[in-house]
């Protein structure tokens, strides 16, 4: 079976190979920086052996030291996709309180851009009560009473700004650094860099809740420049974990492995042709493929977790929800993946119904997270994982102190437009200070005055934490090295143990 594959792959190759031939053999002048540029120059054929003496490049996703040693060994990135709203969380204002429904100053709207406020619109004083947690004296909100109990176990950036006011841009800025297609992301990143510490499963999991994908797409998990191998592998709480995981009627687990070795065989032989980067990766994602069959379905399942643990995260097996994606979470960073992400959709309020109401469907959200994502971080630090795993929560943006208005006319219900100048994120463990805090905005949450944090400034925090220099760590496309922070980002070292 395999040598009759093998053989009909080549006759077809055959059929194609003065294209090919022309292209791999103009090696110099402008062929060579044509094809430099389609190769992406990476450096992944450093001829130095790898598993079963074959080159390194046949096994991209193989462990690999950083610069320098890491506080992290994998990232839990949780992003609530839509921008809560920090002045109902976090950024405790009660100077904005005073202001409730009165209009709001001309001289704040000057020369500001928004979303959908038009006209002047009226202050909207903080729809939640506030009070000061732990030792570390944090303000959190009565929407998130079990966050309120870890809250001295995280450090809070309170002045993080972005350039972008539209969801998706903004969600591809927080997650790849660019606002425009084709950058790889954050866990991309990480994967290219340090590989995978375990060979049956991928080193970077998507898991999505809340009914839809964030509205970038699947770009925001995506490899961009980068080997495909390199991308997100979207796993689901409810069915089966990853679509397609199972053997079709009539193909057992013999045979599946004996097409996969021979259609293998036939990569390997295109590649040391043509030495095609993507060829690697087709070549590495139906290996994984195959071993994920077997080890996915048992991580994925939670349903075997003792009982004290389903109470902890509030999950019910069976159901595609945020609570079991925390879960899964845990689970994944201690089998070895390097980045877990996960998209809660439903985060957007504009006041234009309930559901998108400061009101109820902030509340709502929040009672849909606190119980989670405050169990993740109990269970990782009983477990001796926090040490070791970054948490990082947050939106793309955050929202305006004043009611939205379209057309000059306020929403049914109570709602806030988007607003790029300032919102609160928080990250945890892997040497983050505990019940740390940087940055702070004006009296009613409009600006920052103090530690104003760029979007690159989280991406270079996070790869410093898993041991990347943000400067260094590039890669070559296109002619240029680029690079996770562009030419941008400082470590938030305020943050840091």
């Amino acid at each position: 079976m395999s040598e009759k594959i093998i053989q009909e792959a080549n006759e077809r190759a055959a059929k194609y190979f003065s294209r090919r031939h022309f292209l791999h053999n103009c090696m110099t002048g402008l062929g060579a920086t044509a094809l430099g540029s389609l190769l992406g120059g990476c450096n992944l054929f450093s001829g130095e052996s790898g598993e079963e003496g074959m080159p390194q490049s046949l096994n991209p996703l193989e462990p690999r030291a950083p610069h320098f040693p890491a506080r992290a060994r994998s990232v839990i990135y949780l992003h609530m996709a839509g921008a809560p709203s920090q002045l109902e969380l976090f950024d405790y204002k009660p100077d904005l309180q005073k202001l409730h429904n009165q209009l709001c100053p001309p001289s704040i709207l000057e020369g500001k851009r928004f979303a959908f406020i038009r006209g002047v619109p009226k202050m909207l004083g903080p729809q939640a009560v506030f009070a000061q947690h732990g030792e570390s004296r944090a303000w959190v909100s009565d929407h998130l009473p079990h966050f309120a109990k870890v809250a001295d176990d995280v450090s809070f950036l309170k002045a993080v700004h972005t350039d972008q006011f539209n969801h998706g841009p903004a969600q591809l800025f927080m997650h790849t650094g660019s606002a425009r297609l084709g950058r790889p992301s954050i866990g991309s990143w990480v994967t290219y860099g340090l590989g995978s510490e375990n060979s049956n499963l991928p080193g970077f999991v998507v898991l999505t809740s809340g009914g839809k994908t964030p509205d970038a797409g699947k770009s925001v998990w995506g490899s961009g420049f980068l080997p495909s191998v390199y991308q997100g592998v979207q796993c689901r709480s409810k069915g089966d974990p990853v679509l397609y995981i199972t053997d079709p009627e009539g193909m057992d687990r013999d045979m599946r492995y004996q097409s996969i070795q021979a259609i293998n065989e036939v990569n390997k032989q295109e590649y040391e042709t043509f030495k095609d980067p993507e060829i690697l990766s087709r070549i590495s994602q139906y290996e994984l493929a195959y071993k994920m069959q077997i080890s996915v379905p048992g991580v994925m399942d939670i349903s075997n977790e003792p009982a004290y643990i389903h109470e902890l995260y509030g999950t019910q097996p069976g159901q595609e929800s945020f609570a079991n994606n925390c879960l899964l979470a845990r689970k994944l960073v201690e089998k070895g993946v390097r980045f877990v992400q996960l998209f809660d959709w439903g985060w957007d309020a504009h006041g234009t119904n309930e559901d998108t109401s400061i009101e109820y469907g902030l509340r709502n959200k929040c009672r849909e997270i606190d119980k989670a994502m405050t169990a993740l971080l109990m269970d990782l630090k009983q477990r001796g994982l926090l040490d070791e795993t970054l948490v990082v929560w947050g939106g793309e943006f955050g929202r305006t102190p004043m009611q939205e208005n379209r057309d000059g006319k306020e929403m049914p219900y109570m709602g806030r437009d988007h607003h790029a100048e300032a919102f609160t994120m928080w990250m945890a463990g892997a040497g983050v200070r505990r019940g740390g805090s940087w940055g702070e905005t004006d009296e009613i949450g409009f600006s920052a005055v103090k530690g104003k944090t760029s979007v690159h400034d989280i991406h270079a925090t996070i790869l410093q934490q898993l041991g990347f220099d943000h400067e260094k760590f590039t890669y070559q496309f296109q002619g240029r090295p680029f690079r996770l922070t562009d030419v941008e980002g400082r470590v938030i070292n305020e943050i840091l143990g």
